[in-house]
């Protein structure tokens, strides 16, 4: 893929799903470092400490306590410092009208967790992969997106 680190922050309390991500991330062998907040306050205060890495994508959950993914997304997207910064909605759960809403608000892409690690290691490097080539352009509607939902019926 690319030579450079990837700086990646996930804002996810769950610390199970951090795990897992972090296990999927390190078998992808990508160049990236990780760094993982817990709730939607400590997310905000890392991204707006003038000290802080600069990161090249940030997976962000929407059920998050002391401020949601939701919340965060709109002052990232308004801060002047931030709205650069590519962000992939990162969330358990998929409501349509709610996946339109943070793609107007500029979500660049839209991630239903797997169970499948497989499947969740492909969907996070595929994630990478856009982001990281295009950095801060917005996807199309029909391509916000990036994994199937679509369940077959037993």
């Amino acid at each position: 893929m690319t030579s450079h680190n990837i700086n990646i922050l996930l804002a996810d309390d769950d610390k199970d799903d951090c795990m897992f991500f972090k296990e999927a991330l390190e078998e992808l062998q990508l160049q990236t470092k990780l760094t993982t907040v817990h709730d939607g306050e400590q997310l905000m205060q890392l991204l707006t400490d003038k000290s802080n890495d600069h990161f090249h994508v940030l997976f962000l959950d929407l059920n998050m306590p002391r401020k949601n993914g939701a919340t965060c997304l709109q002052e990232i997207k308004s801060s002047k410092k931030l709205k650069s910064l590519p962000v992939i909605i990162f969330s358990t759960s998929y409501d349509e009208q709610i996946a339109d809403l943070l793609y107007k608000n500029g979500a660049h892409y839209y991630i239903c967790k797997p169970a499948d690690f497989s499947e969740f290691q492909k969907v996070i490097q595929h994630a990478i992969t856009l982001v990281s080539g295009k950095n801060s352009t917005e996807p199309l509607k029909e391509k916000f997106l990036l994994n199937n939902l679509k369940k077959t019926a037993h």
